[in-house]
């Protein structure tokens, strides 16, 4: 640490220690609300297409602006948290998204509401990283678990519970009060991290020790190529499976610039004097397996919460409250066991307790990959609930051994870099579960109608029956012949999707045993302290 943050810290008046109970509900309103916010929209898309005018392809635009802002803001919670303070940041973030709230819940036309939401995202961002960092410097090195555990309860049990409280609002109540409930909630939360929550004053030092250096040196090229490259990245994974991909300029346009604009960032990163992000924490192989496999993780976690939701509403009939309500017992899991394994992050091995998540994870996988038509929501929710234990094996340990070596002063920025990564691993698990679904679809289709043929005896007496029972509803021979190929067309569909249902939730499985070689990278000194060399500021 400088002479200079030394005087400060020396100068600054002794402050009873907060408490970290109170620490801890006053930071997660926000990072709940923002987590929910990343999925509650999804289930009111087609009340707000009708309420706004919009087409299905420019009503995405709602949850793309949020998806890109969010992602532009998390690692540069670090660089802002030293211009302004770490509390402000957090305090200042949370207003924007209480504010942004209310203007999307007014909002009457689709550009209103792309703006709102991207106002939204851009106070999300630094919600999530910020506590996770409160968090990490407010309780002792013994309870690191148990504030992996509070924050990790806030990160995966909003995305769950998002699409089932949005289809209840929207089931009974009008659409915009899926943004007008953060504002009581938001505003509580304002007054609570104003109230209870101070910064440490080792990292208040270091960061006006930090600031000096950072506004004579202000990285506005690292800045401006960060914000071009996730956006254009963004874009191009929320984006890319309805324009088909590399089919479309625009799509392969953006994956270029993406390429391009990160790989420039990281070169400026690594060369410049004062950077914005700091990417040297990389080089401590245990915060880069952590957050990698945290990343697969969420990329998993979020797949399965598109893909099941979908399989009960298109195939089983349910509506969105139903589809939320039958996987409630994932998430109920996850809030009963995430504390305890926080618990026992201290007593027992960080690879132990992942390589347990990961094999429960997988197995829940090809547990639910058996899904079919006469599935019923309580067949779904064994394989759920083993995988919600397994989530909940996997996040605790990642999130705290990934920070295990970080220096009290730059957790923020690791903080960052870890959301980051989360998200963007999520937005890529989305993006390629969604295309294997549609090709995947495809081709069971085409191997189901080869063996559908008019000329085999069993397919010519089902199309019998079915034609017979259009003409007891009064159709013609000819109508009713007719109606029987519709609906013969409708069981191969249903059957082929239900085919490619599968293929995707077993393959999900399967990719995420491939993660357990990176476990050897894992290794978590639990007396360590702070062992990462981050090369000076100024």
């Amino acid at each position: 640490m400088s002479a200079a943050a030394t005087g400060v810290l020396a100068a600054a008046p002794a402050r009873v220690a907060p408490n970290k109970w109170l620490v801890t509900v006053s930071v997660t309103f926000g990072t709940l609300m923002g987590a929910i916010d990343s999925s509650i929209v999804n289930v009111a898309l087609p009340q707000i297409r009708g309420a706004v005018g919009a087409t299905v392809q420019e009503i995405t635009w709602i949850s793309t602006g949020f998806a890109i802002a969010t992602v532009i803001v998390m690692p540069l919670t670090a660089f802002l948290g030293r211009l302004f303070g770490q509390k402000r940041v957090y305090l200042l973030s949370l207003a924007i998204f209480i504010g942004g709230s209310a203007l999307c819940g007014v909002a009457s036309t689709l550009p209103q509401l792309v703006a709102f939401r991207a106002l939204q995202g851009f106070g999300a961002g630094a919600l999530q990283p910020t506590e996770q960092a409160i968090l990490r410097q407010t309780f002792p090195p013994k309870e690191q678990g148990m504030a992996m555990a509070l924050f990790g309860m806030a990160v995966m049990v909003g995305p769950a519970i998002g699409p089932t409280l949005g289809g209840y609002i929207v089931d009974n109540y009008h659409w915009s009060w899926i943004f007008f409930i953060n504002l009581p909630v938001g505003v509580l939360g304002l007054f609570m991290v104003w109230r209870f929550v101070h910064e440490p004053e080792d990292i208040r030092a270091a960061n006006q020790a930090a600031a000096k250096a950072l506004r004579g040196n202000l990285d506005w090229l690292g800045i401006a190529l960060l914000a071009v490259g996730l956006a254009a990245l963004q874009f191009f994974l929320e984006e890319g499976q309805q324009d088909d991909w590399f089919d479309s300029r625009l799509i392969t346009a953006c994956a270029l610039l993406s390429a391009a604009a990160l790989g420039l960032f990281v070169w400026r990163e690594l060369t410049a004097r004062v950077p914005a992000v700091n990417l040297r924490l990389f080089r401590d192989p245990v915060f880069t397996s952590g957050t990698l496999i945290g990343a697969i993780m969420f990329a998993i976690l979020l797949a399965s919460m598109f893909l099941l939701p979908l399989f009960m509403q298109e195939l089983l009939g349910f509506t969105a409250t139903q589809s939320g309500l039958a996987l409630m017992p994932r998430v109920l899991v996850m809030m009963l066991v995430t504390p305890l394994v926080g618990r026992l992050y201290g007593r027992v091995s960080a690879r132990l307790l992942v390589a347990v998540g990961v094999v429960l994870v997988a197995y829940g996988a090809f547990d639910v990959s058996h899904v079919t038509l006469a599935s019923s929501s309580s067949g779904i929710v064994h394989a759920i609930v083993l995988q919600g234990v397994g989530f909940s094996f996997l996040f605790v340990p990642l999130t705290t051994a990934a920070l295990a070596n970080v220096p009290r002063a730059h957790l923020a920025d690791a903080t960052g870099l870890n959301s980051l990564l989360r998200q963007v691993g999520a937005s890529i698990g989305l993006a390629v579960f969604a295309t294997l679904l549609s090709r995947y679809g495809a081709h069971a289709r085409a191997a189901v109608v080869a063996h559908v043929s008019l000329d085999r005896p069993a397919v010519q007496e089902r199309l019998a029956a079915l034609a017979g029972g259009f003409a007891q509803r009064g159709l013609d021979p000819v109508s009713a012949r007719a109606a029987a190929l519709r609906a013969l067309d409708g069981i191969v569909t249903r059957q082929s999707t239900v085919l490619a249902f599968e293929q995707v939730l077993l393959l999900t499985g399967v990719c995420f045993l491939c993660v357990l070689p990176l476990l050897l990278f894992l290794r978590v000194n639990r007396g360590s302290g702070e062992r990462i060399h981050v090369e000076p500021e100024s």
